[in-house]
């Protein structure tokens, strides 16, 4: 959580709530529904629905569901990527919280996705992610 706001703190507890379900084996459908009920994000809509007025809009009711539904129409890793980012808006916040949920979920990263993140990262960043355990 970055923003010391009620929604900024609103959104970070969403993400982790979604985060936690799924590193523990809960379905996407069960996600959606503890994420409704809790937290009262709409996660109705679908992302065709969403990207034909969507805009840039950096704030957590803005962009915490949007990336939610990306994960939850998703296939796989890759496919939630680039779903919420062919939604427009903030991007890079967006694809964190997707990314974060999505790995989460599917418990794998493509190989050359994650050699090319790999790649761009500076040495002491690296032996972070390890220390995580993410080789």
């Amino acid at each position: 959580m970055t923003h010391n706001h009620p929604e900024g703190i609103k959104g970070a507890q969403a993400t982790a709530a979604a985060i936690f379900l799924a590193r523990n084996g809960r379905s996407l459908k069960d996600i959606k529904e503890f994420i409704e009920s809790t937290f009262g994000y709409d996660l109705s809509r679908t992302c065709d629905e969403i990207r034909k007025t969507y805009h840039f809009d950096p704030s957590c009711q803005g962009t915490v569901p949007e990336s939610i539904i990306a994960v939850l129409e998703s296939t796989d890793y890759e496919d939630a990527i680039k779903t919420v980012v062919s939604l427009g808006g903030d991007a890079d916040t967006m694809g964190a919280i997707t990314g974060a949920i999505a790995y989460a979920h599917y418990q794998s990263i493509p190989r050359e996705l994650a050699q090319f993140a790999k790649d761009k990262l500076p040495e002491d960043m690296l032996d972070i992610v390890f220390e995580f355990g993410y080789r």
